[in-house]
Parts: structure tokens; C-alpha cells; sequence
């Protein structure tokens, strides 16, 4: 047998006795996956220790679970779920339709690279409001080497918005309320000095940036966290989606002119 493994902190598979290649017992972090943890912890408990190599307390579980909750469906205007549902409208497979709302959930507009842009802006900034004010003043700087164009308006901020929406302020008072942290209580008690020095209401990855924050996880990890957790309204939608077809997509009507349509076969 090869004296090479597999280089990873995160999980370690002990074989069974008579077969090297089946596993007896895995664990996550030391913590034995199906002999102690199935059945008793929860999926977000499980989420928790795989990024964060420990076990959540009660109140870390339970403000993860409201985040899952919170970003489970984005609906059907965000583009992530708009574009999952252009791929079920069109038949797309499984696979297709996933990453098609990945590949849009991604973005500096509502996607899990804002969040991680306003995760590092707390890292920077914490609970102080003169220093949000001094980098809400100034324009973000493009990075010096990165795939990813200059955010267009302030982290964690509604561009398009007129005031805070209702589900915004709604989630902040719950996450305040959850929080193991110092940065939703702050939020909820800031809100209006920051969106009035940033010249926009608060939105929604705001509110997650904070919440990975207090959970205590890195900006790659808060950035990775809210894909996946944005996933299942994008699947459910997809599906619903490509049960109607495209004559009932919801944003527009699709007229077809059957007679143009004759013309143009005879025209060829």
C-alpha cells in the first residue's frame, strides 16, 4: 500500500477491517459523523463546525439557522433565482440550472462577493461609526490585481432603494436579538447614522456580512456560506419553473406569431 493520504484537517475516515477502501467511521474535526453526530445535531451545527473546526454554541446555532432561513430564497427577482429559473423555462438539467444561479448569486449586487466586501469592510471598521463614515465617504479603490470590477455602490447598501425595506429591518431586529456578537446590536442601533453617510438603506447582505461577523467567520468563508445558502429558492423556483414552461414566465409575455412564423419557413 501507498504511504500517501489525503492532506486535510477537516476529515479523517478510519477503514474497515476487511476492506481499506470502506470507511468504519468518519469524523469532522474529531467528531464522529454517523456514530454520534447523526440524528442528534443539526444540519447548521454541522455547516458550523465543517468551516469553523468547532462546535457551535446553542445561541451561534441558532443565529445560523435564522441566517439559512433568511437567505433560503432570495425570490424570484433576485438574478441568482431569475437566472435558475431561465434555465428550468428552457429545460435545462439540474446541474445547469445551479450553477447558472451561482454564477449570478456571485456578483458585487446582492451576491456573496458584496457580502465579503462588507465582511471586510467590519474587520476594518468594527463598531466605530466615525471610521464607517470616513470609508462610507470615500470611493471604494479597485484592487490591485483582481478579476472583480470596483463596486459601484457601498457594500452591504441598496443602490436602488428609497428607504429600509421592511424584510431588512425586520431580519436586523431578529439577528440583533440572536447575536453571540457586537456588530447586529451595533447595526440595529446605527442603522440610520450609516445609511445617511452612505446615501443608501441598508439591504439585506449588510445585515448577512454582519451575522458571518458575529458568527466569527473569515470573508471567504461568509463568501462561500451565502452561495450555498442561497441555493435552495433558486432550485425550488427553477423547478416550479420549468413545470410551466416559458409561456408562463412570470416578467414578461411571449407572443408568437404563427402566421410570421409560416412566412419565414416559406422564405427559405
Amino acid at each position: 500500500m501507498s504511504d500517501d493520504f489525503i492532506h486535510t484537517r477537516i476529515w479523517r475516515e478510519d477503514p474497515e477491517a476487511d476492506n481499506p477502501f470502506a470507511t468504519r467511521a468518519a469524523y469532522c474535526h474529531g467528531y464522529d459523523v454517523f456514530g454520534e453526530m447523526l440524528g442528534k445535531a443539526r444540519w447548521v451545527e454541522m455547516l458550523y463546525l465543517l468551516f469553523r473546526g468547532e462546535a457551535p454554541s446553542n445561541t451561534e446555532a441558532n443565529l445560523l439557522e435564522a441566517l439559512a432561513v433568511a437567505l433560503a430564497n432570495p425570490g424570484p427577482r433576485a438574478p441568482s433565482v431569475h437566472a435558475a429559473m431561465c434555465g428550468g423555462t428552457a429545460g435545462s438539467p439540474a446541474a445547469s440550472a445551479l450553477m447558472a444561479a451561482l454564477a449570478v448569486g456571485a456578483g458585487n449586487l446582492s451576491g456573496g462577493r458584496e457580502v465579503r466586501l462588507a465582511m471586510e469592510a467590519w474587520a476594518t471598521c468594527g463598531v466605530d461609526l466615525e471610521v464607517w463614515r470616513n470609508r462610507l465617504a470615500a470611493p471604494a479603490a479597485a484592487e490591485p490585481i483582481s478579476p472583480w470590477p470596483s463596486p459601484e455602490h457601498p457594500p452591504g447598501f441598496d443602490p436602488h432603494g428609497i428607504s429600509t425595506a421592511t424584510p431588512v429591518r425586520q431580519t436586523l431586529a431578529c439577528f440583533a436579538d440572536l447575536s453571540p456578537g457586537r456588530c447586529l446590536p451595533w447595526l440595529a442601533g446605527s442603522r440610520v447614522s450609516l445609511e445617511e453617510a452612505a446615501g443608501h438603506p441598508l439591504a439585506l447582505s449588510g445585515i448577512v456580512a454582519a451575522a458571518f461577523v458575529d458568527l466569527g467567520f473569515a470573508p471567504e468563508q461568509g463568501e462561500m456560506l451565502h452561495l450555498m445558502l442561497c441555493l435552495p429558492g433558486a432550485a425550488a423556483h427553477a423547478l416550479e419553473q420549468w413545470q410551466y414552461g416559458h409561456r408562463k414566465f412570470p416578467f414578461f409575455t411571449i407572443d408568437f406569431d404563427d402566421n410570421a412564423a409560416d412566412s419565414a419557413k416559406e422564405s427559405t
